[in-house]
């Protein structure tokens, strides 16, 4: 066998060899293939990404130092049509030879086939071509760069360039540039023509980014200018742009120094075939028209339907369907106050967000009333959607209960229901699958189920009894959702209804800040068969079978057929509660301070947790901040935090009633003990972009749910688990913890959670990207009725049962979404004993392959 692997080894060795040797294959003779540009800065090497990014050429990719996609490359033909005519040009006879068994016809097409030009075809696709060192693009990046180090203040900069061989037909370019000293701002000063635009300049609060002492930065100078606009026209300069702001930058007499002079003229007015020029005028809005039917077809029709509210016109083509408020509440832009572009974006943004109209178009004219032409007319054109819309999904599913499973759903929106712009979304979910773990007595394949209704009512408000503007303006673009759902499942688990209803409040304090309060959340979970407990949570059957065997009295508890006695396994769930029963009752040898009765007492706990039927009323406030601006931006910061407290309302009502206990000392509600507790969660994501699609992702989580009250422990729906493809991914979802339990139970959560990891994502191939991570973590019982030691935190020395789990994966970027594998390997399992826990099931046997779509932070 080591002979053999020997041999693989070297065979691949001399591969790729080979295939380096080849590099230069396609490589003319009196050129050479660019294996490096350098950039030497005043002698000295620099890794400035911003200065690499201006070669016209770069060398080929490499893929773990090796030029993968070069050698594809030389290894297609690159005219394979060519080379498949000499075959018969070269033969004759060969094509007659060929013909009488194929066909004229095929032989042809064989030429065609993916054998003799598809896979040339894919290579050279796949692959890529010699980048061959062009002397006209070397020159033209000097060029670049010499305009790169200028705009960064170095005025006397001096640019070369050389070639240098590093063997045959391979060399490498350097780039020389010798910057000079940096030139620095000394004097700032301002020349502005029009008094309105000089007065605002000077009442300005927001600091200039040109500042006296800095180094000369074109960047700079363009943020500054950009500044300069975006205050202007949010004050009233309807018609100023960028272009008007100009600067002059004067170093005559100066030591590496400048004088700058910022200097913005009067507005340029064309007429006809001669222009004019006048100082800026601040613009204020003299009406708001709203058009709420608007569209190309009806534009020219007249106007029907018309009514006008807060000093706002809306304008109908048919009949007007909305209560007025319902538009004007999300419209920013009010008769008399001044122009201002935010005020227009805020607008489309609300407009937007209402999900009843196409993205708004609002658009300025000057009010020709005005004698002054000062005043615009502020024009809102609004197309609505279409009233109802239906829409349906299918999948595919599979998951640790389901080998095989389809989902469908099917979805209806009704938008403006009260006329005042709410959306009302009826769906339903249905998923039917096939289970080997489940019962099945009929045989059938199709043996789980599980449908869903879900109802829910979107106000552009805050829906409540009193007015919130002032705490929560309509900037903030306030919204209000009420929500029911109920869900049924067959042959899963235990057979469960769910119940859910609530009412939720969002707002966005800030641009990329959002706020929801959930003010009731009320969840009801139903077991149709806790009976079933133990052929679901076979571990905890097999662990307390284990100890029946060994102590078990009573043979009825092993069955009442011949067959059953033999085997003596606890029947389910009759032979289970009476073994749970007798050791209780002291009905076997065991004791209460015997290891196998704290056994018996942990999993008849669990059970009990687990089938009992919960009652959730809580309420929650979600607070997350972010700095990404779009889907693209790789450098930001995401901050969530969560806190929910659950039954306090109930039990406040409770004691003020004096309602009474029941002999468990809890209160009830319909019968049933409802669940108390406080929860609360900190989520942290930070992004770090090294440029070239190399991209380190950072995530932190701390989440704890504490019972009190009315509650000793956490209901299942509430609780954390560990493990799958968006936490440790060596570990499949919940079989991590909690503590150093070594995971017992088939479904293992816990009321305490701590989760990190770290990915450094790359580009491998085209649009295939790879990554390497680390993902540490696990859970614990904290407070509750947990008596197992090994699964409960008792102090920072627990912390040592922190599981960490590292490895590779794979991402293929679809554009819309990320299809993701990752394969985990176990490199410190906590359940192992100390000292034996670092990489002791560190390979592929042990591992996790795990599948995601999009990133898992």
């Amino acid at each position: 066998m080591k002979k053999n692997s020997t041999k693989i080894i070297a065979f691949i060795l001399i591969a790729i060899l080979i295939c380096a040797c080849n590099a230069v294959k396609r490589v003319p003779d009196g050129k050479n293939l660019l294996l490096k540009n350098n950039i030497l800065v005043n002698g000295k090497n620099t890794n400035d990404e911003i200065a690499t990014n201006q070669m016209y050429q770069k060398p080929n990719g490499k893929l773990l130092g090796y030029k993968l996609r070069l050698n594809l490359y030389n290894l297609a033909n690159l005219n394979p049509d060519s080379t498949y005519k000499a075959r018969f040009t070269n033969h004759p006879g060969r094509y007659e030879n060929w013909s009488k068994v194929l066909s004229a016809k095929q032989v042809d097409r064989l030429g065609q086939s993916f054998l003799y030009k598809g896979i040339h075809d894919f290579l050279k696709n796949t692959g890529e071509a010699p980048v061959i060192i062009d002397t006209s693009k070397t020159k033209k990046t000097l060029l670049r760069l010499k305009y790169y180090y200028f705009n960064n203040g170095y005025f006397n900069v001096k640019t070369d360039y050389d070639i240098d061989s590093v063997g045959f037909k391979k060399a490498k370019i350097n780039y020389n540039i010798t910057t000079g000293p940096a030139y620095k701002l000394d004097s700032i000063r301002t020349t502005i023509a029009t008094p309105a635009l000089d007065s605002l300049y000077k009442a300005s609060k927001e600091p200039s980014v040109l500042k006296s002492g800095n180094q000369y930065k074109t960047s700079d100078f363009e943020e500054e200018k950009n500044r300069i606009t975006t205050y202007f026209r949010n004050n009233g300069a309807y018609y100023f742009q960028p272009t008007y702001v100009t600067f002059d930058i004067d170093t005559i007499g100066k030591k590496n120094q400048a004088d700058v002079n910022l200097i913005i003229n009067n507005n340029t007015i064309q007429e006809r075939d001669s222009s004019r020029t006048e100082p800026f005028k601040l613009y204020k809005i003299s009406d708001v028209n709203i058009y709420t039917d608007y569209s190309p077809a009806n534009a020219k029709t007249k106007i029907n339907d018309s009514v006008t509210y807060n000093n706002f016109n809306l304008y109908s083509y048919k009949k007007l369907r909305y209560k007025p408020r319902a538009i004007t509440d999300a419209v920013f832009i009010t008769k008399g106050s001044t122009f201002s572009d935010t005020r227009t974006t805020l607008s489309s943004r609300y407009l937007n967000n209402l999900k009843i109209f196409n993205y708004p178009s609002i658009q300025y004219e000057v009010d020709k009333r005005d004698s002054t032409a000062q005043s615009l007319i502020a024009n809102v054109y609004l197309t609505p959607r279409k009233k109802y819309s239906l829409g349906a999904t299918l999948d595919l599913t599979h998951s640790n209960i389901q080998d095989f499973g389809i989902g469908a759903s099917l979805s209806e929106t009704i938008r403006n229901v009260f006329n005042r712009a709410e959306t009302l979304e009826i769906s339903t979910r249905m998923n039917i699958g096939s289970s080997k773990d489940m019962a099945n007595p009929n045989n059938t394949f199709f043996n789980v189920s599980e449908y869903g209704v879900d109802v829910k009512l979107n106000f552009p408000r805050i829906l409540l009894p009193f007015g919130t503007e002032k705490i929560i303006p309509k900037r903030m673009i306030p919204s209000t959702s009420i929500s029911s759902g109920f869900s049924k499942q067959r042959n899963i688990g235990l057979d469960k209804e769910n119940f859910t209803g609530g009412i939720s409040y969002n707002w966005s304090p800030k641009r990329h800040n959002t706020a929801k309060l959930e003010l009731l959340n009320a969840q009801y979970v139903r077991n149709l068969n806790p009976g079933n407990y133990f052929n679901v949570y076979t571990s905890s059957y097999d662990e307390l079978n284990g100890i029946g065997r060994d102590y078990n009295t009573d043979p009825l508890n092993w069955g009442d057929t011949p067959e059953e006695q033999i085997h003596k396994n606890l029947t389910i769930p009759e032979g289970t509660t009476g073994f749970t029963n007798d050791v209780f009752n002291n009905k076997t040898t065991l004791r209460p301070g015997d290891p196998q009765y704290q056994d018996v007492e942990s999993i008849e706990e669990r059970r009990v947790r687990l089938t009992e039927n919960d009652f959730i009323l809580a309420t929650s406030y979600t607070f997350t901040k972010t700095t990404k601006k779009d889907l693209a931006d790789n450098n930001f910061y995401q901050f969530k935090t969560k806190i929910e407290s659950a039954g306090t309302l109930l039990s406040a009502v409770s004691n003020i009633a004096s309602l009474p206990k029941n002999v468990n000392g809890n209160y009830e509600i319909f019968n049933l003990e409802y669940s108390e507790y406080i929860k609360t969660e900190f989520d942290y994501i930070k992004h770090w972009d090294f440029g070239k699609e190399k991209v380190l992702a950072v995530r932190s989580f701390f989440g704890i749910a504490i019972p009190f009250g009315n509650s000793n422990y956490i209901p299942f729906s509430r609780s954390y688990y560990s493990g799958g493809s968006n936490d440790n991914r060596a570990w499949q979802p919940y079989s991590l913890g909690p503590g150093s339990t070594d995971a017992l139970d088939d479904f293992n959560e816990a009321n305490m959670k701590i989760a990190l990891s770290a990915e450094f994502r790359f580009r491998i191939l085209g649009d295939v990207k790879g990554a390497i991570f680390a993902d540490a973590g696990n859970i614990w019982n904290v407070l509750d009725n947990v008596i197992d030691e090994k699964a409960k935190f008792d102090n920072v020395n627990d912390l040592a049962e922190i599981a960490l789990g590292s490895g590779f994966g794979l991402r293929y970027d679809l554009s819309f979404f990320v299809v993701r594998l990752d394969l985990g390997f176990k490199t410190y399992n906590p359940a192992h004993e100390k000292g034996d826990r670092w990489f002791k099931e560190y390979n592929f046997g042990h591992s996790v392959l795990n599948f995601g779509i999009n990133y898992p932070f």
